[in-house]
Formats: structure tokens, C-alpha cells, sequence
């Protein structure tokens, strides 16, 4: 059987070609940013310049989402009264973020909000009946339990608080389930009503706080303290960039260099950032060590760290959130390996699906490997931590025009549960019901999905030279930014490119290119091509480009997405 190697992605340039020019586009802009603007369908007129340049005063008015009145009233009854107030949240950046912004938005109102975050291994997602009962036994019985970034669906677990004379409010973002709304005060969801449905559960938190502010002012309290925590999470969920998502990341990136939070301000000095922050930097440095605690099972630290006041006690968090990072390190490179090993051995690389298991896999990590893998073959992927018991906890991620929550329906009955989002979700199985689920979900991709969809494919939006790029080029185009999920940073490609020396190879199998093109030469990075078939140069390179500060310098930075051998005809 031939080894599984990943397919050729297909290369496909947007719209019209990209022509530059002395006089920039027709609306004045510069041509590269005048040819994105055009070719993403952007708006026009004032229209665009909020796009281009979206102001904090033109934030909707928050009472807008369903249930926000009834959500505000509870709170302010608790102000009121003194009431216990507990804040339950999750263990991901969204959750901890949300807990942070909502716990500190209650102080500034006199309560002293107690906090709750479930564990991953032992207690799952959510309003679980394990977590609850953890959480009713640790402190004092709340008045009030406010759920952030879960509970929509929770409609057993609503009603036993219910029965206990504990009100909920929830504030989220997740789908409603088939069951209904649970029993609660208010469901703060823009997806259960109107609002912007993109919003993450700390957007919506911030929804909150700016509600609470507008019925009950407080003169010494700024909601644009809060702007950091919602840029965290707005990041690492993956929500779409757009509205006030973008609104709120494009200020929150500009705030987060100088914040005044120590803990923030600590992960920022781990992660070696160097004075600005950027998508990037929250996607890959700092989101991946406020996640790295939820992974371990320690997810308190996470919270600790956005909610201290105290310098000292965030630089020891970052510390320790370093080290959870390392370890998670650790465990991903295994599992990696090991999966790597197991298609290499026993799988057909015609398979439509990948879904492995294994005892000894860390269940906080196999997300990651999943991701990893899924990008690597550009096949649907779920990856399954087995326990001593036999049963497996697993977590998928699939390409585009394969759902991953239909494909958990269509093979229930070889579940113990799942579900989640079409393009990331989780399972629970048993050992033996491996092989089962496999072949229902190998099923559902070949019988009910569109083969060409599949494919790979690489969407360019501008051919360039390599001596077209400048730190002016790059300006124009930083004024799209921020970029993500519905916001899409732009791909270049250049052809006919040469090495002007042989890779260098830096850590984790990245490379570091010299480029040349005519007589102009670029500096560039590859991220993992240490581990790709390279063809021989000269190349057609895909790439994005960054703003990179290094000793004091400025510069452009490409960063190859990928390459193909150039056509030498």
C-alpha cells in the first residue's frame, strides 16, 4: 500500500487580474487596496469608510439582543439585594475571557462575584451534572448563577438549579438544541433571536456590560477596558471578522500593547511580543497558552491570569501557563507521530475520512492533532483519546462541504454522544465502536457530499512581483486588517521565483528562503516545509505578508503558503 501523502491543493486566482498603476484605483485608494476592495465586494461611501476605519461610537445599542432587558434587571436585583452571584463559564479562551469581562463588570456594581470553570477530562462541556454539583459544594449556594459561553442548551441541568431556587441567566453564542429554551430568566443568545449572530459569548458579555452601563451608569468605569478580553476571544473562537467583531478587535488590538492589565501584560512579555499585536499574535502565541491551561486541567490559572491586579502573581501565571504550553507541546507532537505512524501502516489514501483512537492520548490535545492533520491531507478528521474503560473522547475537523454535525447524526447509533458545529465538533465512543463509526462516516462523505467540493483549493487574490512589495504597499494594505474568519487575509503569488541560497532550517521544521525574482531578492519564512516535498526551483510561490520588528527594524515579512514547480515554457 502506498504511503499517505497529502493532495496537490489547486490554485485558483480571484476576479479580475491585479494591474498597478500611478494613479491608484478609480476611487482614489491605492491600487492594491483598491483591487481587494473591489474584488471581496466591499460597500462603497460611508459604507466603507466604516470598514476601512470602524469607530467605537457606532456600536449598536445592546438591548437590541433578545433578553438583554430581562438579563439586566436580574443583575441589578442582585446588585441590590447583595446576592450571591456565581459566574459559570468554559475553559477556552472565550470562556475564560467571558468570565473575566463579566466578574469584572459585577465588582465595578459592589458584588463579589464567586467564579466556576468545569474541568475538561472529568466533567466535559458546559452545565454539566458533575460540574454543578462541584460547583454547588465549593461555596455558598448562589442566588444567582450567571452561564457564560454555554448553557443554551441546557435544559435538564437548568431545571435541577431551578429546583435548588437558584435563577439562571445565560449569556451565549452556541445553536439552540431541539429541546428548547431552558428554564431560565434570560437567554442572552443573539442566535435565539435578533442581534448580530456572530458575535463570541464575550462579545455578548460585553453586550451586557455596555447594557448594564446604559440603565445604570458608573462615572469611574470605562467599557473600554474591557475592549482586550473581547479581542482575546473573538480571535481564538474563529468567529467571523466582521461588524463589531471587527469594530471591536481593530480597537483592542491597537489597546492591548499599553494595557493596563498585569496579567495581559505578562502574556504578552512571554509570548515575545515586541510592542504591537496583531490576529496572528492572539491566534498563535497568546491564545494558545490561555488554552493550553483548559487542556491540562488547570484551567483556574487561565482565569487567574485576566482577572489579577497583582503584577507579581501574573508573571508567575505566565509562567506556569508557559509550562502547561510545553507540555501541551509535548503531547501534540506525540499523538502527531503516532497518527503519522498509524496511516502510514494501515490506512488507504483513498480513504475519504480520517478517524483514529488510541489509549494513552491526551483528550485536552487531540483537537490540535486534528486540525493538524485535517489541514495536512484535507480530509475530515476526528482524532480519539481512549481511557483505561474503553471509551474514547474525540474531536473533529472537517473541509468545506462536509459537515461534521451531520455526519455525528447519520453514525449515532455508534455513539455515546456528539455533536458541535459542521467544521468542528466532538464525540464520545466506545473502543469497540470505532471501526463502525469510521465506516458511517467514510459513508456519509462519499454518498452525501460533493467530490469536487472536496478538493483541495488555494484562492489567490493578487499575482504580484516580488519588487512590488514596500513597507507602502504593505500600509494600504493593513487597512483591510483585522483579518479571520469572514475577513480572509489576502493571498499573493508570485511566479518564477529562484533561491538564491539553500533553505535554512530554524525549529519545528520551519525554513527560512532567500528569494530571487529578476534582480530583486526577498526574505521569506515556511512554516512546517521542513516537512513538504519541495519540488526543484525555480517555484510559483502563494504567500501572505506581515509587518515584521526585529532589534528596532521595520520590515516585510513573506510568509510562503505554498509553493509548485514554475512552468518553464
Amino acid at each position: 500500500m502506498k504511503p499517505m501523502r497529502p493532495e496537490a491543493r489547486e490554485w485558483i486566482l480571484r476576479g479580475e487580474p491585479f494591474r498597478i498603476n500611478g494613479n491608484g484605483s478609480a476611487d482614489g485608494f491605492p491600487a492594491i487596496l483598491g483591487h481587494l476592495i473591489e474584488q471581496r465586494g466591499l460597500p462603497s461611501g460611508d459604507d466603507l469608510e466604516s470598514f476601512l476605519r470602524p469607530r467605537l461610537r457606532d456600536l449598536a445599542d445592546p438591548f437590541e439582543l433578545c433578553d438583554m432587558r430581562p438579563a439586566v434587571e436580574r443583575v441589578l436585583t442582585a446588585v441590590d439585594r447583595r446576592e450571591n452571584v456565581c459566574i459559570y463559564g468554559d475553559y477556552d479562551v472565550d470562556g475564560v475571557s467571558s468570565v473575566a469581562l463579566t466578574r469584572r463588570i459585577l465588582k465595578a456594581y459592589g458584588l463579589d462575584p464567586r467564579y466556576f470553570i468545569p474541568h475538561r477530562s472529568s466533567e466535559g462541556y458546559g452545565l454539566s451534572e458533575q460540574a454543578i454539583e462541584r460547583c454547588m459544594s465549593e461555596g455558598p449556594k448562589p442566588d444567582l448563577l450567571i452561564a457564560v459561553d454555554c448553557g443554551t442548551v441546557s435544559v435538564d441541568e437548568v431545571a435541577k438549579l431551578r429546583e435548588n431556587n437558584v435563577d439562571v441567566v445565560v449569556v451565549d453564542h452556541h445553536e439552540p438544541g431541539p429541546r428548547g429554551r431552558p428554564d431560565v430568566v434570560a437567554l442572552v443568545n443573539p442566535k435565539c433571536g435578533p442581534g448580530p449572530e456572530y458575535l463570541c459569548a464575550a462579545g455578548v458579555c460585553f453586550k451586557l456590560a455596555h447594557a448594564l452601563l446604559k440603565e445604570r451608569p458608573l462615572p469611574d468605569f470605562d467599557l473600554k477596558s474591557l475592549i482586550e478580553l473581547v479581542t482575546l476571544a473573538t480571535i481564538a473562537d474563529i468567529v467571523p471578522m466582521v461588524g463589531e467583531n471587527r469594530l471591536l478587535v481593530r480597537h483592542g488590538l491597537k489597546r492591548l500593547p499599553n494595557t493596563l492589565n498585569p496579567g495581559l501584560q505578562a502574556l504578552q512579555k512571554t509570548a515575545g511580543m515586541n510592542g504591537r499585536a496583531s490576529s496572528m499574535d492572539i491566534g498563535f502565541r497568546i491564545g494558545p497558552r490561555l488554552n493550553a491551561a483548559g487542556r491540562m486541567d488547570v484551567p483556574e490559572d487561565a482565569l487567574g491570569i485576566l482577572m489579577t491586579d497583582c503584577r507579581r502573581r501574573a508573571n508567575d501565571f505566565a509562567e506556569r501557563l508557559e509550562g502547561y504550553n510545553r507540555r501541551r507541546q509535548q503531547h501534540e507532537a506525540q499523538i502527531r507521530k503516532e497518527a503519522l505512524e498509524m496511516l502510514e501502516r494501515d490506512f488507504d489514501p483513498n480513504d475519504p475520512v480520517i478517524v483514529l483512537g488510541s489509549r494513552g492520548w491526551h483528550p485536552g490535545v487531540v483537537g490540535i492533532v486534528a486540525s493538524r492533520l485535517m489541514r495536512q491531507f484535507h480530509k475530515p478528521t476526528f482524532i480519539v483519546a481512549i481511557d483505561e474503560e474503553g471509551i474514547g473522547k474525540g474531536s473533529g475537523r472537517s473541509v468545506e462541504g462536509v459537515s461534521l454535525v451531520e455526519a455525528i447524526n447519520q453514525g449515532r447509533e455508534h455513539l455515546v454522544a456528539g455533536g458541535g458545529h459542521d467544521m468542528a465538533a466532538g464525540i464520545s465512543v466506545h473502543e469497540d465502536k470505532m471501526d463502525a463509526f469510521r465506516e458511517s462516516f467514510a459513508n456519509y462523505v462519499v454518498n452525501r457530499t460533493d467530490p469536487d467540493a472536496r478538493k483541495p483549493k488555494l484562492y489567490l487574490d493578487a499575482e504580484i512581483s516580488l519588487d512590488q512589495l514596500s513597507l507602502d504597499f504593505l500600509r494600504d494594505y493593513e487597512l483591510l486588517q483585522p483579518f479571520g474568519n469572514g475577513n480572509p487575509q489576502p493571498i499573493f503569488m508570485s511566479r518564477s521565483v529562484h533561491l538564491s541560497r539553500p533553505p535554512t532550517h530554524m525549529k519545528n521544521q520551519h525554513l527560512r528562503l532567500n528569494l530571487r525574482q529578476g534582480y530583486h531578492e526577498q526574505d521569506a519564512v515556511f512554516f512546517g516545509g521542513g516537512e513538504v516535498d519541495l519540488p526543484d526551483p525555480p517555484w510559483d510561490i502563494a504567500f501572505t505578508i506581515d509587518r515584521n520588528h526585529f532589534r528596532g527594524r521595520t520590515s516585510l515579512q513573506v510568509i510562503i503558503q505554498d509553493v509548485r514547480a514554475a512552468d518553464k515554457a
